[in-house]
């Protein structure tokens, strides 16, 4: 079913726009639209949404920057050979993503940019703003999908932040998928609070910390005592190698112990491992082991492995994300969108961290969008 209303053209403009996730956001984006394949995993696509007023699928128009040079329609023909798309997909949207790929600019700054951080953020709004202008867009929204970057330290503003100053500048709304640090750099604390454009992020949460917002709730609601939780991540593709870093796999781990540490009211002991194995391409394999006491101190164990596709979990996260935001500056919501913590591990704002009171709260800001519409 649909839960969109028929509306005017509108942008996703993508950081990391050539990556697997993008990809997949994109050609799965056509084949829904298209009627080709169910919007699986697609919250926005259900019943609770119908009526919000939000962009149709069919009205999303793509874009972005990135630093590779793969063509859209050479990449999604990569994941399919890989079994991430299914087969035929490619071919079946490839104009779709020869036009998102037309739309795709250089990004920055790259190995010898001399540029300053004044005429990058310049020249990345200038890209934003050609956009949305060529294409008749009323509005877009910014999203975030490039590798994890080590956490920023000093003033300097890392390249997350170049880009959530660009759409900030640009007046759109912004996303932040990763864990790097985009709009939560000092910095642009003035700027994103004056420019009253809304913003949600960050982390999304496809996996291990997905289970960990049910399982923690769980543990503290049953009043048994989780003495050590600790996890193991086995992935490839880009994002194991971009998180073969220490620093970058610290800033992704973060918002894992954020979780724990909410739901349970303390940090139990034990830490998660990342570990790039290349093999495994876009596939991740998590697991953790939760050493807990019941009843008369009976010490136990839970095991859990989680097993899936890091780009199918994401991309239709991003694709709710992007149409919620875009729905929302349209009805002149601006600021944290704290509601959309159900779909990050460390969002904006104060808000539950317990999966059940987030899915709550997106069903809650649901209808505050369909009362606007």
């Amino acid at each position: 079913m649909s839960a969109s209303l028929p509306r005017a053209r509108v942008g996703v403009w993508l950081i990391g726009a050539r990556g697997s996730v993008a990809t997949t956001a994109v050609a799965g984006c056509a084949a829904v639209a298209a009627g080709l394949h169910p919007p699986t995993g697609t919250l926005t696509e259900t019943p609770p949404f119908a009526d919000s007023g939000l962009p149709a699928l069919g009205s999303l128009v793509f874009g972005g920057h990135d630093t590779v040079d793969c063509p859209l329609p050479k990449r999604a023909e990569q994941l399919a050979a890989g079994g991430v798309l299914p087969h035929g997909l490619p071919t079946a949207v490839a104009a779709e993503l020869g036009a998102a790929d037309a739309e795709i600019r250089p990004g920055g700054p790259a190995p010898g940019d001399t540029r300053s951080t004044e005429e990058l953020i310049t020249a990345f709004t200038a890209d934003i703003q050609d956009f949305v202008r060529r294409g008749g867009l009323e509005r877009a929204v910014v999203v975030n999908l490039a590798s994890t970057e080590p956490a920023a330290d000093g003033t300097a503003l890392p390249p997350s932040s170049l880009y959530a100053a660009a759409a900030l500048r640009a007046g759109c709304g912004y996303v932040n998928f990763t864990p790097s640090t985009g709009l939560h750099h000092p910095a642009l604390a003035a700027p994103a609070a004056a420019s009253g454009v809304p913003y949600a992020g960050r982390d999304g949460k496809t996996g291990q910390t997905l289970l960990r917002s049910v399982l923690g709730p769980m543990f503290a609601q049953r009043a048994l005592d989780v003495r050590a939780w600790s996890g193991t991540n086995l992935l490839g593709g880009g994002d194991g190698a971009a998180l073969a870093d220490p620093a970058a796999a610290a800033a992704k781990n973060a918002g894992k112990e954020r979780v724990l540490a909410d739901t349970l009211g303390r940090s139990p002991e034990g830490e998660v491992h990342i570990d790039d194995v290349p093999a495994l391409g876009d596939w991740k394999t998590a697991w953790d082991h939760v050493a807990f006491d019941g009843f008369l101190g009976t010490r136990m164990v839970l095991q859990t492995i989680w097993q899936g596709c890091d780009s199918a979990l994401a991309a239709p996260l991003v694709l709710d994300l992007a149409r919620l935001t875009l729905r929302a500056q349209e009805a002149g919501i601006g600021g944290p969108l704290t509601e959309l913590g159900f779909y990050f591990k460390d969002p904006v704002g104060v808000g539950p961290s317990a999966l059940g009171e987030q899915y709550a709260a997106l069903l809650r800001f649901g209808q505050r969008l369909r009362e606007a519409a």
